[in-house]
C-alpha cells in the first residue's frame, strides 16, 4: 500500500508500565489508522549485544524494589539533577549506540515514540551524526516524580501525563512547544461505554455485591495481608484476585478456601474489562495502573508506592480525593470501612474523583501527535550534539563501534555507511 507510514515504538520490560504504555499507543494507532501505518514494538534490551548491565537490570527491577527500596530511593534522587545526567547520558550513548541504530535502520520509520527514557541520547546521537532527524516522541510513564533523564532537547515532542511532569519538563530546558499534556496512554478500552452489568455476568462476578479488584505481582508484599482481611470483614464484598506472574501466589490463593465470592487470576492480558467491572481497586502506586484506574473511574487503594518515583503517583490520586494510601492491613480495613458506610457514599465520591481525574483517551491522543509527527518524516536539522559530531565520532571509535556517518541522499534515499577504522 502507498504513503504506509512506519511507526517505531521504543519500550523496555522494568516493570510493566513501559511495555503497558507503548502497547496501547500501537492498539490506538492500529484502531484509529488501520493498514495506513505499520506499527512495530521493540525492546531494544532484548538484543543480545545490548550491554548485560541494561538487560539485568529489567530483571532485577522486582528484586530490588522488594529488598532495597530505599537504596533504590538513594539511586534515583542521587541521579536526578544535570550533571549525573550527563554522564548517564554518555554512557548510554556508548552502551546502546549500535544496537538502536541498527533497529532504526532495519525498520526505517516515519517516526519513533519511546516508552523509556534510556533511549533518547543515544538517538540524538544518531541523529547527529547521521543528519538525518526522525521524529522522537517521548511518553512519560510516571504522573508526578518523574527523572530528569526522562527529559532530552533533542525530542519533538514530550508526551507529559501531568501538569506536574510538564513543569519539569519545562524546567529541564525543553520549550513549551515540545511539552503537551496527554496523559498517560493507557488502554483504549477504557475509553470505550460500558455494561457493566453485562461485563459482570460475562465475568462470572456476583452483580449484587462490591467488588474489590486487587491487583499484584511480586513486588506487591502488602496485598496478600489486606485480601485476608477483606475476606475475613463480613461486608458483603466478592473479590477479584490477580497476581500478575506470580505462580506461588496464584496457587496460595487457588488452594485457599475462601468466606467471599472470589476469582483468582495469575498474568492477565486485559486488565481493561476487569477494571470497567469493579468497584475499587486495591494495588501499588505504579504510573500506569493508576493512570488505568482513574481512566476507569476507579477508585484506588493504595498499599504499596515505590520510593521516588511512586510516591508522586500516590500523592497525585489522594490529593485529587481519588483513592487513599495506607500502611497496613489494618488502616485498609478502616479506609474501606469508611467508603462503604453511609451506603457507599464515600466510594462513590472517590469515583467521581477519579473519572475527573482520569485521561481515558490519553493514548488516542498520543496517536494523533504520532500520526502528524509521521505525515512530517525524516527530515534534516541541527542539533545540540551538532558541534560535537567529532567527540562523538571519537567516542564511538575509541569503543571500537561502526559509525553510520550521514549522507543520505534526498532523492534517491540511500544511506551511506561507513565503518570507523580500528
Amino acid at each position: 500500500m502507498p504513503n504506509v507510514k512506519r511507526i517505531l515504538i521504543l519500550t523496555a520490560d522494568a516493570g510493566f508500565g513501559h511495555r503497558a504504555a507503548a502497547n496501547a499507543i500501537a492498539a490506538a494507532l492500529n484502531e484509529r489508522y488501520g493498514s495506513a501505518c505499520t506499527v512495530t514494538v521493540v525492546n531494544p534490551l532484548d538484543d543480545p549485544r545490548a550491554p548485560r548491565l541494561l538487560r539485568q537490570a529489567q530483571e532485577d527491577y522486582d528484586r530490588v524494589i522488594r529488598q532495597s527500596p530505599e537504596l533504590y530511593r538513594l539511586g534515583f534522587e542521587a541521579s536526578d539533577s544535570a550533571f549525573p545526567v550527563t554522564i548517564v547520558e554518555q554512557a548510554l550513548i556508548a552502551m546502546l549506540y549500535v544496537t538502536l541504530r541498527d533497529v532504526v535502520e532495519a525498520r526505517r520509520p516515519d517516526a519513533i515514540v519511546t516508552t523509556y527514557p534510556l533511549y533518547q541520547a543515544p538517538l540524538a546521537a544518531l541523529f547527529a551524526l547521521s543528519q538525518r532527524y526522525i521524529p522522537l516522541l517521548t511518553a512519560v510513564t510516571d504522573l508526578v516524580t518523574v527523572h530528569s533523564l526522562w527529559f532530552n532537547d533533542d525530542v519533538d515532542r514530550c508526551l507529559a501525563p501531568t501538569e506536574a511532569v510538564r513543569e519539569k519538563a519545562l524546567e529541564q530546558g525543553l520549550t513549551p512547544e515540545q511539552v503537551e499534556i496527554t496523559g498517560l496512554p493507557v488502554n483504549p478500552t477504557l475509553a470505550r461505554p460500558v455494561d457493566k452489568a453485562a461485563l459482570r455476568a460475562e465475568l462470572g462476578w456476583p452483580e449484587n455485591r462490591v467488588v474489590a479488584l486487587l491487583a499484584g505481582s511480586k513486588r506487591v508484599t502488602r496485598l496478600e495481608p489486606v485480601a485476608d482481611m477483606l475476606d475475613h470483614s463480613g461486608w458483603p464484598l466478592a473479590l477479584a484476585l490477580v497476581a500478575g506472574g506470580d505462580k506461588e501466589l496464584v496457587q496460595r490463593w487457588s488452594a485457599r478456601r475462601w468466606h467471599q465470592p472470589t476469582h483468582v487470576y495469575g498474568y492477565v492480558n486485559d486488565m481493561a474489562r476487569l477494571m470497567l467491572a469493579a468497584d475499587f481497586i486495591v494495588c501499588k502506586a505504579g504510573g500506569l495502573i493508576v493512570s488505568e484506574a482513574l481512566a476507569a473511574g476507579l477508585p484506588l487503594l493504595l498499599v504499596e508506592a515505590i520510593p521516588g518515583q511512586e510516591e508522586g503517583n500516590a500523592a497525585y490520586v489522594t490529593a485529587g480525593g481519588a483513592g487513599d494510601l495506607v500502611e497496613d492491613p489494618l488502616e485498609a480495613l478502616e479506609t474501606i470501612c469508611h467508603w462503604l458506610e453511609k451506603e457507599g457514599a464515600g466510594l462513590a465520591e472517590r469515583a467521581a474523583r477519579a473519572r475527573s481525574l482520569g485521561r481515558p483517551r490519553a493514548a488516542h491522543h498520543v496517536a494523533e501527535l504520532v500520526w502528524e509527527a509521521a505525515q512530517r518524516g525524516p527530515l534534516r536539522r541541527d542539533h545540540r550534539f551538532g558541534r560535537q559530531i567529532p567527540l562523538l565520532q571519537q567516542l564511538l571509535r575509541s569503543l571500537d563501534l561502526s559509525l553510520t556517518l550521514a549522507d543520505e541522499d534526498t532523492t534517491a534515499g540511500s544511506m551511506v555507511e561507513t565503518t570507523a577504522s580500528r
